[in-house]
């Protein structure tokens, strides 16, 4: 193995990959930081050209872009609370918040240092114990997918802000917004009023540019109307001290093994994955007040979590041949153009590619961290844009984003119908990210928990008579209870003001 991973990096240090790597990596950073643009989309775009290629350089330049897209989310998230990716949403509750304070480029290099470890941790794991995380992964069944999905949805409670109640009202509409299109067992329409564009149900990436990007570009219009006099954001360029590195260090590495497992069960992709690290991160954190705040670890653990995605998805595709996500399963594809038969016969009839997409998988995540640090300086110039300016351009790139997923004016108009929602929720002090958060897990609970149902004659012994599920069970329970405790002592203590 080590002698694979050697020639393995010999193979990604050279000059007929390495520039390949280089603008994988870069092209995934900036179609990460497009609203709508997100990494499967630029993995998907860059297949055809890789048809011609050698077997290595193909799958290192996907994977360069896969890897560059996931951290370039951060870069919009934190500098316009746009989140460039599903995966960025969870980064915008302190990532901008420590911009809006004037620390752009500590939490852009907050996101780059933790994007790197979370990353990195992945890769080594993916290395080191590829086969007994595919065994893992092989045990989820519907009952599990159930359970892990309401794990999931208790962080709707953990990320509502001061009230809870209007954040289960937020958590309400996405669920609601989830059930459109046909039924996932029966194939009943549901919500679609005769229209034939929500059949396929309402895709999200409309609805993340909507409540996030357009929401906000209209928020700052209307404080530009008020106040004329436009102010300019003061802000330095100091990165994260070694104290900073030192505090984020432990939430990084817990964050990026979450990760790396939830990116090896198929289906839950790295937006999951960042709420929950970053769910987890809150809940044993001793100052949890502070996330939402600005807070670093806040920020770390979700950048971390969604980067450990990145080598966890690539455990199932590689070992069994199943993909761990939209990414996946598009290099699943490019796997096939290049005769390759992803499954454990891959280890033994190709082990050089195997191996040498592991190696370039660290040197990637180098790459990414390098272009993260260095492109900072510039990155930060983008607070300094007037905002009569960037409003428009921030507008213009969402109708572009919305429009390219499926070439449909009816997205763009989800978008802009999405982006009125999250103006008045804003206003109403309603949190937008539990909505997003029941649009991605909606789905997945109910369509298992219909097939556990059916699975278990309709009994819901499911929820204890299978170890994982009910471990999932057990953790939703203990973190709506950790939640509720945190927020009536915070209570407390603003009475004792």
């Amino acid at each position: 193995m080590i002698d694979y991973l050697l020639s393995g990096f010999g193979a990604a240090f050279s000059m007929s990959v390495f520039p390949i790597l280089v603008f994988g990596v870069l092209g995934g950073v900036i179609l990460g930081a497009l609203p709508g643009l997100t990494a499967t989309m630029g993995v998907a775009i860059l297949l055809p050209f890789t048809f011609g290629m050698e077997p290595t350089p193909a799958l290192v330049m996907l994977i360069g872009v896969y890897i560059g897209g996931i951290y370039g989310g951060s870069v919009a998230a934190i500098l316009l609370k746009t989140p460039g990716t599903p995966a960025s949403a969870a980064s915008v509750l302190d990532g901008h918040t420590m911009a809006i304070k004037g620390f752009a480029a500590r939490a852009l290099s907050v996101a780059a240092v933790a994007s790197f470890i979370g990353g990195l941790i992945s890769t080594v794991v993916l290395i080191a114990i590829a086969p007994i995380l595919a065994d893992f992964a092989l045990r989820f069944n519907a009952p599990e997918y159930f359970a892990l999905a309401i794990f999931g949805l208790t962080i709707i409670a953990s990320v509502s802000a001061k009230s809870i109640m209007k954040g289960l009202l937020a958590g309400t509409i996405g669920l609601l917004v989830a059930m459109v299109g046909l039924d996932p067992i029966t194939s009943v329409p549901r919500f679609t009023f005769g229209i034939m564009d929500l059949y396929s149900g309402i895709n999200i990436i409309p609805v993340l540019i909507g409540l996030f990007a357009i929401s906000e570009a209209l928020n700052q219009l209307e404080k530009l109307s008020k106040n004329k006099q436009e102010v300019t954001p003061k802000f330095n360029y100091k990165l994260l001290s070694f104290l900073d590195f030192k505090k984020i260090l432990p939430t990084t590495i817990k964050s990026g093994l979450i990760g790396t497992s939830i990116g090896s069960v198929p289906g839950a992709g790295a937006d999951i994955s960042a709420f929950v690290c970053y769910n987890e991160a809150k809940r044993v954190a001793a100052k949890p007040e502070e996330f939402g705040n600005g807070s670093i670890c806040g920020l770390a653990a979700a950048e971390s979590g969604n980067n450990g995605v990145t080598g966890g998805s690539l455990v199932p595709l590689l070992t069994l041949g199943v993909p761990g996500d939209a990414v996946s399963a598009v290099l699943l594809g490019a796997l096939i153009v290049q005769g390759l038969t992803p499954g454990p016969l891959l280890f033994t009839q190709n082990p050089e590619i195997v191996y040498g997409i592991f190696s370039s998988m660290i040197v990637a995540n180098i790459v990414m961290l390098i272009i993260g640090l260095i492109g900072i300086r510039f990155f930060c110039r983008i607070i300094e844009v007037p905002k009569m300016l960037m409003i428009p351009i921030i507008i213009f790139l969402s109708i572009i984003g919305a429009y390219a997923i499926n070439n449909s004016m009816f997205d763009v108009g989800i978008a802009i119908s999405f982006g009125l929602l999250g103006f008045i929720l804003n206003k109403l002090e309603i949190p937008s990210s539990p909505i997003l958060l029941a649009i991605i897990l909606g789905p997945m609970a109910e369509t298992n928990l219909r097939k556990s149902l059916m699975m278990y004659e309709g009994s819901w012994s499911f929820l204890y008579d299978r170890p994982i599920a009910l471990a999932f069970i057990l953790l939703a329970a203990f973190s709506v209870y950790s939640t509720m405790k945190f927020k009536k002592r915070e209570k407390e203590r603003e009475g004792k003001k």
